[in-house]
């Protein structure tokens, strides 16, 4: 649709940006912190460990001064379970408690509104070892925590996200560290009776929050990217639709209805693979309901027709590999879009189409918690950082944004990633996401400065004017 007109992003629009617990904070064993599955996994070779990372832990308050000083509205970070409750369960850590006092108070004391994200791929390791999600205690283990946070947190919290990417947990949490197989079960019916779990306490945790703190608002924040079909013929069309169930609307058809998406209802029940669903459960799907959606956007996908030969993400697939379900879909390249220098497709336009698909499909306002470009950024001989590409990267989707806006779409925050740079989950610290320059390598911790890349003052510019100045 040509839009004659652009309507503004709304007075009281959220402008920030995101980081992750165990990819920025680092101090990973200080301060009476438990393990996680990120702590005691294999870190990818050549990549350093999460030690240090960006040491937010200890420079929170420097970084938030600089996050002020670009102009944020919010800023989106999540609370490492084992910092609360270093065994999952049981004794609450006092300094962990201290700590995201001290960082909700420093973010409010800048005008920033914390956007607070329960859970990031960082289940306990204690919980891990006695079977994670697959079993049924971990519904009550995660109610227990976020009672924990609503109970601290609360008064001054007013956006919650129950599970990032829980798709991403569920679709490729080998590959992310925090799947956990059992040999004597087949891996589709163990991954969607986790999903299961993970659903019916995202529920809990929603009604939870309504009950606790009145005024509260609480979201979903799966990672959502709208797929298109190769090619206009049928197969590839039932392969883009069978995709975008599985990858997609199975997490909101749940979060927002309390119903499992009929598609991938049919494709389980196909492979003896359907949770086991108690009685109640159901009912109780249906009593959590989101106030908004949250969700993370990098990059349409292009599917065709299976073949059969197709492997999915948990198999490990070797180069040259079809990528998919047999029998559902085959990923393949789009081949009329650009790639970052990490090979991601850039789709803004597709932003676009995603943001109007949701909200076609769910009428509930929205809020992108993850946006964003990895790159190789260098820092200058004279102490500067020049991340032209980021800015154009952001330029458009803002842009594409902004043309949903005028489509008719409810909008209210946008929190690219990432706020400063990070450990990224497999390239390590070379692939750089930040407005925030980092100063350390792989292994080579040396000084931690903080650094104003040129996009820094870009979103500087973009959120002093509310999305008017993109130049």
């Amino acid at each position: 649709m040509e839009c004659k007109k652009l309507k503004p992003f709304p007075k009281d629009f959220l402008w920030g940006a995101s980081t992750s617990a165990y990819q920025v904070e680092g101090a990973n064993r200080e301060d009476g912190k438990g393990p996680s599955v990120q702590d005691v996994k294999k870190v990818p070779d050549g990549t350093s460990e999460l030690d240090v990372c960006a040491d937010h832990y200890h420079r929170y308050r420097e970084d938030i001064a600089l996050m002020a000083e670009m102009g944020f509205k919010e800023y989106r970070f999540s609370i490492a379970w084992t910092r609360i409750l270093p065994q999952g369960t049981g004794d609450i850590n006092p300094k962990g408690i201290a700590y995201y006092d001290d960082l909700i108070n420093a973010c409010l004391e800048h005008h920033i509104e914390p956007v607070v994200t329960i859970y990031h791929f960082d289940l306990p390791a204690a919980l891990a070892e006695k079977g994670g999600w697959s079993r049924r205690e971990s519904v009550d283990e995660f109610v227990a925590y976020c009672r924990v946070l609503f109970e601290h947190y609360g008064d001054r919290v007013k956006y919650w996200l129950t599970i990032n990417e829980q798709n991403m947990l569920t679709m490729m949490g080998e590959a992310i560290g925090t799947a956990r197989l059992d040999p004597n079960v087949s891996k589709l019916k163990q991954l969607y009776q986790d999903n299961h779990h993970m659903l019916l306490a995202q529920a809990r945790v929603m009604k939870l929050l309504h009950e606790m703190v009145p005024g509260a608002k609480v979201g979903p924040a799966p990672n959502i990217s709208l797929v298109y079909p190769k090619t206009c013929k049928p197969a590839d069309v039932l392969a883009a639709q069978n995709f975008n169930a599985i990858r997609n609307w199975l997490y909101l058809d749940m979060a927002v209805w309390g119903l499992y998406n009929p598609q991938v209802w049919a494709w389980l029940e196909q492979n003896d693979a359907l949770p086991d669903i108690r009685p109640g459960d159901m009912e109780e799907m249906k009593a959590g309901k989101p106030d908004f959606i949250a969700f993370n956007y990098y990059g349409t996908a292009t599917v065709e027709a299976p073949d059969g030969t197709e492997k999915d993400f948990g198999d490990r697939p070797k180069k040259g590999d079809r990528i998919g379900i047999p029998g559902m879909y085959a990923l393949t390249g789009n081949g009329h879009l650009p790639l970052t220098a990490f090979g991601w497709e850039i789709d803004p336009e597709g932003f676009r189409a995603t943001l109007r698909e949701i909200y076609s499909r769910y009428h509930l306002p929205m809020i992108i918690t993850e946006n964003g470009l990895g790159a190789y950024d260098k820092l200058e001989a004279d102490g500067t950082v020049h991340d032209g590409y980021r800015i154009d990267f952001l330029r458009e989707h803002i842009r594409q944004m902004q043309l949903a806006i005028t489509d008719g779409c409810e909008v209210f925050g946008y929190s690219p990633w990432s706020a400063i740079d990070l450990i990224s989950t497999h390239e390590g610290i070379v692939k750089r996401y930040g407005f925030i320059y980092v100063n350390r390598d792989e292994f080579d911790m040396k000084d931690l400065k903080r650094i104003r890349k040129d996009s820094f003052y870009w979103y500087k510019k973009v959120i002093a004017s509310n999305g008017e100045d993109l130049a």
